[in-house]
């Protein structure tokens, strides 16, 4: 299935209001987009697809030295933020250009949309706090200095070791978060804004991919 997509930056959150009714919305700058690459099924890449790029970079040696020579060969000008599109399709392939300028009105109002962002980081946390574990809440029953931790992570003799996956505290957040089915709300063409319902993954000014959704089709809601 032919999924479009864009890659844009999360402004932020506010609400507006429809009927009477209010809704929390976030608001993302989607575009202009350019693209930076095309790859065909008959490549050396072996599969359809074009390169998005978004935001200018400004000073090109800040790149690492390939990179130059890649935004070279498209004539267009460094850009912060990569990503790709898949396009199995050769004939919906074949529709774009290399050094095309793609924007938000790819989207138009009640269409369901994937996003996808980096979440925030929350630095070094417990289980508690990452995995929602209950804790040692009550102060009796052997319980001693130990009200916050995670208990127990051994499994006898057999195997005697601790099994991979174990929810354990450490790192939580700055990951790839995708959030499916996020309705959009509306496009505003002119400025490349879109406002989509609800929350999205990430800080402000921070970079999302959207995507037509993969379980409706990008069909509205």
């Amino acid at each position: 299935m032919y999924r479009m997509g864009l890659l844009g930056k999360k402004v932020g959150m506010t609400q507006i209001f429809e009927d009477g009714e209010r809704i929390p919305v976030t608001v993302l700058e989607v575009g202009p987009c350019y693209v930076i690459q095309k790859k065909t099924s008959d490549g050396k890449d072996g599969y359809g697809a074009i390169q998005l790029g978004f935001e200018d970079y400004g000073r090109i040696t800040k790149r690492t030295k390939v990179m130059p020579g890649h935004f070279k060969r498209s004539d267009i000008k460094p850009k912060r933020f990569l990503r790709e599109i898949r396009i199995d399709d050769p004939e919906k392939l074949a529709a774009f250009e290399i050094g095309q300028e793609l924007k938000a009105n790819v989207f138009e109002a009640g269409q369901l949309v994937d996003i996808t962002g980096t979440s925030k980081g929350k630095g070094f946390q417990g289980v508690m706090r990452r995995h929602n574990m209950k804790g040692s809440k009550q102060a009796t029953h052997g319980t001693h200095e130990n009200f916050r931790h995670v208990g127990s992570i051994g499994c006898r003799t057999t195997p005697g070791e601790v099994h991979k996956g174990k929810r354990l505290p450490g790192h939580m957040g700055a990951e790839r978060v995708t959030t499916q089915n996020v309705k959009i709300v509306r496009v505003d063409a002119e400025k490349n804004l879109v406002l989509v319902h609800g929350s999205v993954p990430g800080a402000p000014d921070g970079f999302v991919m959207i995507r037509h959704a993969v379980k409706k089709g990008g069909t509205k809601a």
